[in-house]
């Protein structure tokens, strides 16, 4: 059985390296757009409002999950540690 210390460190990682993987998305897509569509555009070629839609809800999924299963799981393990 794993107990809360394990739990809360796995979490703390988890938090730690989604949350960069997170603000590296945000920044790439905020720094360089036009690299972004067109690295992907050489994969699937969509017209760039419809990629704009699909980045911009993919980031909103990525951030909802990211808040739900591994910043509210560390901060729950915080609270109850």
């Amino acid at each position: 059985m794993t107990d809360i210390q394990t739990l809360t460190a796995f979490f703390m990682w988890c938090t730690i390296i989604n949350g960069a993987l997170l603000l590296l998305w945000i920044s790439l897509c905020a720094a360089a757009p036009d690299l972004v569509y067109k690295t992907q555009n050489l994969w699937f070629p969509l017209p760039r409002e419809t990629f704009d839609i699909i980045i911009y809800a993919f980031l909103g999924l990525f951030k909802i999950v990211y808040l739900v299963f591994n910043v509210t799981p560390y901060i729950a393990l915080l609270l109850i540690s």
